[in-house]
């Protein structure tokens, strides 16, 4: 029992925090011997294999189980004894039992050095972890703060946002509604035409205008301000109407150039927008006052300068008398005056279609005075396109004008602009219809239907449309006109008389030489604008005119007569045509083909009077080769025998009569010689052909085949007799 207790008390005193040597205790343990009497109070518990609660059949099982173990089994196999094997092990493991006790014992001192500081690791542990309560603590109360800081950053965000729009609102509200007093002192005092009047003046009207929107919404502040604005609106009205209408007076002053004011009243536009926008009746009354003030300056300008003009036209015009086919001896009238040097015939252009060159159709108006000192007289077409220069020049500048100062576009333009041309737009077009109701000069109507033609498309080019509806109306007036004067002319030539025309002559007809002057004109002039009427006209009278040709030459006893009458006309008007026309103008081609077949069969009657035996039998002979008939000729040895020696001994005489003859027959030298060098030409092929049917078997064997003169020495005697111009 003592040695129960020893171990008792070793027991208690195993904390080696309150027992002196660790080591000494083991040790003390260690020799601590359990007697049987010890052993055989052992409580086994569940192991108790004499109670009588053991089943049996747990145990057979853990037997069983045992039985299974590898050491078991081997022990089993070598007949080792169990009691024995039992007892080993046991002793085995006291022995392993007694080396981890003296491992245990060595390692006490670290063991205990280890468990105090895990003890003190605890205590420092405990207290950051105190610390970390206290700093997770502060974070949350920090993370509330900084979250009630956003709160109120953005609450303020919020309120500064809506403070500064309605601070901008109110600072503008506040700048509109303020009358400065710069804009006062400057509305009541200054002039208009000074800079910082017309500044303040756009600074009013946006205070008007921003005051009639507060109006609207019924905002209170309007009421303060609207007396003085009203004021001041009242007072710069009043000036800006006195300036505008002191400039619209002063354009009525004699001598006065109205571009000048005009310009000024550009410069200051914006008065008329001030007016128009804030005082329509004093707006109203500006506008009527200018329409009635231009609209009497340019009427009586207009009225004045052409009233000026017709005092520089020529005195002699023609009249229903001075048409194509009139004969010149029927009357003394326009072409009997040669006298008149500076005046152009009614059916010559001559210089008067240079009005339609860029240069001249717009080129500086007439003055008429000067003119008049000069003694200087004009055609119609000058006056005409003087005057309507100057129409279209004053007609642009003023609808520019009108666009810009009165701002109107569109359809309220053209009619302001109509309110103050429309009475001198009324006046030229009664004007032209007095004269072109009595007006027989075609060129100069067609000119000026050329000149309106080529100012609507200046007017067009500068995107004015103000005189369109004018340019129509004039063109309505002289077409018909035009028109009428030619039929008139084809009528004279369709109903003339050949034997009132006087003494027949050759020579180109003076009714001839004027169609070819007048269809050149009119020709030459179509070809910037053709007219399909114009030249179906002009194609009824180049019919006539041949007929008339083919009238005339009729009179003439001899077809040789007749074909120089013929040749000498076509030829004169084919080369006044192709001085104006186009070489592939249809009245140029035409004449060409005519000119050609009557030179043709020309040619052939000069040849006949010398030539005609040698030429009928090369004709015959020609036609019987190609049947294969020559044989028929086979007896007209004598024939060719005279033929022959006819030719040889006349021919030189021959070809020269008839180039002088020729020479003389045509008016115009080069037709002519080239009508000589048709008729050598021709002459010489006749002779080559005669030279080839003398050749044929038929003939070979005549002796005077060899008196035939040799074709190269005929070629070069021929060319002798080709005369040089």
């Amino acid at each position: 029992m003592a040695e129960v207790n020893g171990s008792a008390a070793v027991g208690a005193g195993l904390d080696v925090n309150t027992v002196g040597n660790p080591t000494e205790i083991a040790m003390a343990y260690l020799q601590d011997e359990k007697t049987d009497a010890d052993v055989a109070n052992l409580n086994l518990g569940e192991l108790d294999l004499t109670t009588d609660e053991f089943i049996l059949d747990e145990v057979d099982i853990h037997i069983q189980a045992n039985l299974e173990d590898d050491l078991v089994k081997e022990a089993l196999k070598t007949g080792v004894d169990l009691r024995q094997y039992s007892k080993q092990v046991e002793a085995e493991l006291q022995r392993i039992e007694q080396a981890s006790i003296k491992d245990y014992i060595k390692e006490s001192q670290n063991i205990a050095l280890l468990h105090n500081q895990i003890t003190a690791c605890d205590s420092i542990l405990e207290r950051m972890e105190g610390m970390l309560s206290g700093f997770q603590s502060d974070l949350s109360s920090i993370s509330s703060e900084i979250q009630t800081l956003q709160q109120q950053s953005v609450s303020m965000n919020v309120r500064l946002k809506n403070r500064q729009a309605v601070r901008s609102q109110l600072s503008q509200l506040v700048d509109e509604l303020v009358v400065p007093g710069a804009m006062i002192s400057t509305i009541l005092d200054s002039p208009v035409t000074e800079q910082e009047f017309l500044e303040q003046l756009h600074e009013l009207n946006n205070k008007i205008n921003f005051a009639k929107e507060l109006s609207f919404r019924e905002t209170l502040a309007c009421s303060d301000i609207q007396d003085i604005v009203d004021r001041l609106k009242l007072k710069a009205v009043s000036k800006i109407r006195e300036f505008i209408l002191q400039k619209i007076y002063s354009f009525r002053k004699p001598m006065t150039n109205y571009q000048i004011p005009q310009n000024t009243l550009l410069k200051y536009r914006f008065f008329y927008q001030f007016l128009l926008a804030n005082e329509r009746t004093v707006a109203k009354e500006i506008r009527d006052e200018y329409v009635d003030t231009m609209s009497k300056i340019y009427y009586s300008y207009f009225k004045s300068y052409s009233g000026r003009l017709l005092k520089v036209q020529y005195e002699e015009v023609a009249d229903k008398d001075d048409l194509m086919g009139v004969e010149d001896t029927a009357k003394k009238g326009f072409f009997s005056k040669p006298s008149l040097k500076s005046r152009n015939t009614i059916f010559t252009l001559g210089q008067r279609g240079a009005i339609l060159s860029p240069a001249e159709l717009e080129g500086p108006i007439l003055v008429p005075h000067t003119a008049q000192r000069g003694d200087s007289r004009y055609p119609y077409e000058t006056l005409f396109r003087s005057q309507h220069y100057a129409l279209l020049d004053n007609g642009c500048r003023e609808f520019l004008f009108l666009s810009d100062f009165f701002m109107v576009a569109g359809n309220s333009a053209l009619d302001l602009f109509n309110s103050i041309m429309g009475k001198t737009l009324s006046m030229f077009l009664k004007s032209m219809s007095t004269y072109v109701s009595d007006c027989y000069d075609s060129i100069a109507v067609f000119l000026c239907i050329h000149i309106i033609l080529r100012f609507r498309a200046i007017t067009a080019k500068r995107n004015i449309p103000a005189l369109d509806k004018y340019w129509e109306a004039v063109l309505e007036l002289l077409w018909p006109r035009f028109e009428l004067i030619l039929e008139m002319n084809i009528h004279s030539i369709r109903n003339t008389d050949p034997q009132k025309l006087g003494v027949l002559d050759t020579r180109p007809h003076y009714i001839t030489r004027r169609y070819a002057e007048f269809s050149s004109a009119i020709v030459s002039i179509n070809q910037t604008f053709p007219n399909e009427r114009t030249n179906a006209l002009l194609g009824q009278l180049q019919v006539e005119v041949e007929n008339f040709v083919l009238k005339m030459a009729a009179e003439f006893p001899s077809r040789r007569d007749q074909l120089i009458f013929l040749i000498n006309n076509y030829d004169m008007m084919l080369s006044v045509l192709m001085e104006r026309a186009a070489d592939d103008s249809k009245e140029v081609e035409g004449f060409q083909q005519l000119l050609l077949a009557r030179t043709q069969e020309f040619i052939e009657e000069i040849l006949s009077p010398p030539f005609g035996g040698m030429i009928a039998f090369v004709k015959e002979a020609e036609a019987l080769m190609e049947k294969g008939q020559l044989d028929r000729l086979k007896n007209e040895e004598a024939r060719i025998t005279q033929l022959v020696r006819g030719f040889s001994g006349t021919w030189k005489q021959s070809v020269e009569s008839m180039s002088q003859d020729v020479m003389r027959s045509f008016t115009n030298f080069k037709n002519g010689t080239s009508i000589i060098q048709g008729a050598l030409t021709q002459l010489i092929q006749y002779y080559h052909g005669f030279h080839k049917v003398l050749n044929q078997p038929t003939f070979r064997s005549l002796a005077v085949r060899s008196e035939l003169i040799n074709l190269h020495h005929l070629m070069v005697e021929v060319k002798k007799h080709k005369p040089n111009f």
